[in-house]
């Protein structure tokens, strides 16, 4: 029985092994990782090709200009701010290959409002452990918004940049710039438009994405290498082969909303939407 025992407790071990080892190779295959965005990220937007090759082309101009190589191949994603797209793209950059779309979603950036109030700038933004993330509290202001969405959801800092000011007499100062989730109940839904102070709001099931496969964490992951994992990695990530660290933030000017990018529902905004950020 002794021996019974054992080999079943072995068996079950290869079992996980191989497991392991199919996720793995899911993680280290693009397709595979278009997949499981389209299986887990609830918001989505699906642009035709050659929007996705335009797109494409963009990252790699605007990674180009920045002086910044492709070497190696590396996931990289790109907004466009432009207020009739208001769209996220996760992208592939293999090297010397056209770039493959993961997969895209509606976001919102900055907006004219009160006091504080930002155009979210332009350019490539490095996600570096020398600007450390941090997760949200989940707790609700004097008007009941979660402004960094649900307890735990995972704020990707970019740093203090320099961005336009959509208030008084204009001009420039300097801004924060986060990537975050935002309130689910009250805020999401608006998603596709812009609402912001000047940071990039995603859906909560693209920040879990991001956040459980470290696809923009390869300074983290690097970090983490050298023995000093940062606190902020969740103890279940799964990292993909070729994690990137560039944002890309920019503005096509489209003055039509194309099919693929739909606005969200009208309706006014909820009471004290201006206190979120």
């Amino acid at each position: 029985m002794a021996v019974l025992g054992r080999l079943r407790r072995g068996a079950r071990a290869l079992v996980f092994a191989a497991l392991a080892g199919a996720l793995a190779t899911c993680w280290a295959d693009p397709m595979g990782l278009r997949q499981a965005f389209m299986e887990q990220v609830d918001r989505r937007l699906d642009p035709p090709p050659d929007e996705v090759q335009r797109y494409g082309n963009l990252a790699r101009d605007e990674l180009r200009r920045a002086g910044i190589a492709e070497e190696p191949p590396q996931y990289a994603l790109l907004v466009d701010r432009s207020a009739s797209v208001q769209a996220l793209f996760v992208f592939w950059l293999p090297a010397g290959a056209a770039p493959v779309l993961i997969g895209a979603a509606p976001v919102s950036t900055g907006r004219r409002g009160g006091f504080e109030y930002f155009e979210t700038p332009l350019g490539v933004f490095d996600h570096s452990v020398a600007n450390p993330d941090f997760r949200a509290e989940g707790t609700r202001n004097e008007f009941g918004i979660r402004g960094y969405g649900e307890k735990g959801m995972r704020v990707l800092d970019f740093g203090w940049q320099q961005a336009r000011r959509l208030w008084g007499r204009g001009g420039t100062s300097t801004m924060r710039l986060q990537m975050h989730a935002t309130d689910p109940d009250r805020l999401e839904a608006r998603l596709g438009s812009v609402q912001s102070k000047g940071c990039i709001r995603i859906a909560a099931s693209l920040n879990r994405f991001l956040d459980r496969l470290g696809v923009l964490d390869a300074d983290y992951l690097r970090t983490k290498a050298e023995g000093s994992a940062p606190w902020v990695l969740p103890p279940d990530q799964a990292p993909v082969e070729g994690a990137g660290r560039y944002l890309i933030v920019v503005d096509t000017g489209r003055s039509e909303r194309p099919a693929w990018s739909p606005p969200p529902k009208s309706g006014p905004l909820p009471t004290g939407a201006d206190s979120a950020p």
